[in-house]
């Protein structure tokens, strides 16, 4: 088993890395793919020296897998290269997500419409992702009308650049701005570019990647995403209207059993999802689960998870996981 980790310098790509390590990844080759600058460099793995090599050389070297993580523009132009040779890609980019001919893939919610065919596979947007892991075990039991949801996102889902930002802002050093505002100490309510209809683009994804990885049009999504000062994980506030009324033991019972969730929901001993909590974390958060008294079967959920791991890496690694178990790589 082959696998190719295209962006193994950066931030995800390094904790892509990592977990392949932690998992015990059942690889035999490691081809980790970097820009021309980081190319004969090496990287450590499993206490061993790999050299990073070019894209070109990776796609000679026909790996059964490539996990990308490399951005957009890389990814459309050098994943189809891979497909060709032969290659199953699981891209963390925007690039594929909202192709109709590309599955859109959380595993613990829509693994199974995998095939053999699909050679490229697009890992969805970070808030998305812990999002849907929640909504599916709830949607099949209740089945979900909207969803109202407000995110308080880690600076790490912008990338090194603004982790470094933050930092700089604390000691009071002048540096290089990801953000168009001070982070520290402020909230900023804009990720991604804005849209004509005032949406910012991040808020869109959440929208369009649900319908479209719970395969059903008819949940109603709206969502505002908001950039904060911290490291670790992404939050969420999700307020969810049902078809059918639920009971509160019901749902705690669902969530507790449904696949990668752990529920942290005990007020009386002010237990409840934090990104410090999240941090290096596999799994996705949920407490302060009660209902909305302001509306019929309605239920206020918050959500947490490490944006860089469940979020990114390690939801492209689950999927890899699922295409080596079903033999369909």
């Amino acid at each position: 088993m082959k696998v190719a980790v295209v962006g193994a310098t950066g931030l995800v790509g390094t904790v892509m890395l990592k977990v392949l390590e932690e998992r015990n990844f059942p690889l035999t080759e490691l081809i980790p793919v970097a820009s021309e600058k980081s190319v004969g460099k090496e990287i450590t793995f499993k206490g061993k020296k790999f050299p990073i090599v070019s894209m070109d050389t990776a796609i000679s070297m026909k790996p059964d897998i490539a996990l990308f993580s490399a951005g957009g523009n890389t990814s459309l132009e050098h994943a189809p290269r891979f497909k060709e040779a032969g290659t199953t890609v699981i891209d963390n980019s925007s690039a594929w997500r909202m192709d109709p001919a590309i599955k859109l893939i959380v595993p613990e919610v829509n693994a199974h419409e995998l095939s053999i065919d699909n050679k490229i596979i697009a890992n969805p947007n970070c808030s998305t992702i812990q999002m849907v892991v929640v909504l599916k075990p709830l949607h099949d039991k209740y089945k979900i009308k909207r969803v109202v949801v407000s995110t308080y996102q880690s600076v790490t889902g912008t990338g090194v650049k603004a982790v470094e930002q933050l930092m700089n802002e604390r000691k009071g050093i002048d540096g290089p701005k990801a953000y168009p505002y001070e982070i520290d100490l402020n909230v900023l309510p804009h990720i991604d570019v804005f849209m004509d209809n005032g949406y910012t683009k991040e808020e869109m994804k959440m929208v369009k990647e649900t319908n479209k990885i719970m395969s059903d049009d008819s949940i109603k999504v709206t969502a505002t995403t908001v950039r904060i000062p911290v490291m670790g994980g992404h939050s969420e506030s999700v307020n969810i209207e049902f078809e059918n009324d639920f009971d509160l033991a019901e749902v705690r019972s669902i969530l507790e059993k449904a696949p990668g969730i752990i529920v942290v929901d005990d007020v009386a001993n002010l237990k409840y999802p934090m990104p410090k909590d999240a941090h290096e974390k596999d799994e996705v958060f949920v407490g302060r689960i009660r209902r909305d008294e302001s509306a019929p079967k309605a239920l206020n959920l918050w959500i947490v998870a490490d944006n860089l791991r469940k979020g990114a890496a390690t939801n492209a690694v689950q999927i890899a996981e699922y295409l080596i178990q079903k033999e369909l790589v």
